[in-house]
């Protein structure tokens, strides 16, 4: 189980009315709507290889006051309260992206991007972004859904998924799992005896060990408990943010995962994409 606690379900699932409007008019609440994605047009037509249709761009936003903790000078620690508020920011901006693509019925989102972004009125003040295309399988028995019933959610490109479901595979959830840490600051003497010589910084290495460590088991749990068989596409990033040098913020992200039944896998004779390298210079 993750270590942090989510957010409350009536906050991840309140919509403004403004997007309870847009989603009206979009190909998944109204027959005579249009879809609107975020798809180039070679995924778009990929998706339809697939066997899925776009339904809605869908989105999720949480502004968030992140606070201050101190982290003691000399010593490696977790601060674990930014990391709480960073991992609730997230989580909302995902949970009101889900809520967006289960108004319109959807069997999935692709294509999520999760961004953060900063505005002039106060660096300690932050905008979580959660975008994606909300996506159905034709003629569907709702076979591609997560397991708990609603739709599932990746960051997998439209080609990627396509490989994903031509493998006898679907994506269950994007996961991720967050660490702010402390690294510890080097005494004036330690620098100095370091001076002019090749050796290992044994407190960084460990400082940095273990915040990694932190956010990939965390990711971990998310893709155990949502019931997947394994995570895709793992990626590690890291950010200072507005906390100062030595407070560093590790997110680890990838797609979980799981095996379809074989009724429900890509007939063989589904059309693959190919690779075409051209020689011209």
């Amino acid at each position: 189980m993750p270590l942090f606690s989510r957010p409350s379900d009536a906050a991840a699932t309140w919509e403004p009315q403004a997007a309870d409007s847009r989603l009206a008019h979009t190909a998944g609440a109204d027959p005579a709507g249009v879809f609107t994605s975020d798809l180039s047009v070679s995924e778009y037509v990929l998706l339809g290889e697939a066997g899925f249709e776009p339904l809605g761009f869908v989105v999720g936003s949480s502004i968030y006051h992140v606070g201050l903790q101190v982290g003691r000078w000399s010593q490696n620690q977790e601060l674990q309260n930014l990391t709480q508020a960073m991992y609730s920011a997230r989580e909302l901006a995902m949970a009101r992206m889900r809520s967006e693509a289960d108004h319109l019925g959807a069997d999935g989102i692709v294509g999520v991007n999760l961004r953060m972004q900063m505005y002039a009125w106060g660096q300690d003040v932050l905008e979580f972004v959660a975008t994606g295309t909300a996506v159905k399988a034709m003629g569907g028995t709702g076979a591609h859904r997560a397991p708990d019933g609603r739709a599932f959610t990746s960051d997998l490109s439209a080609q990627d998924f396509f490989r994903l479901l031509a493998g006898g595979a679907v994506p269950v959830a994007f996961v991720l799992g967050t660490c702010v840490y402390h690294i510890a600051h080097q005494s004036i003497m330690q620098t100095l005896r370091q001076a002019g010589q090749n050796q290992e910084m044994v407190q960084f290495t460990q400082g940095i060990y273990e915040a990694r460590e932190l956010a990939l088991v965390r990711m971990q749990a998310e893709a155990s408990e949502a019931r997947s068989s394994g995570i895709v596409g793992v990626n590690v990033a890291v950010a200072n943010h507005v906390w100062g040098a030595h407070a560093t913020e590790f997110l680890a992200t990838g797609t979980a995962i799981r095996r379809l039944a074989d009724e429900h896998k890509m007939p063989d004779t589904t059309p693959r994409p190919t690779f075409t390298l051209g020689l011209d210079r």
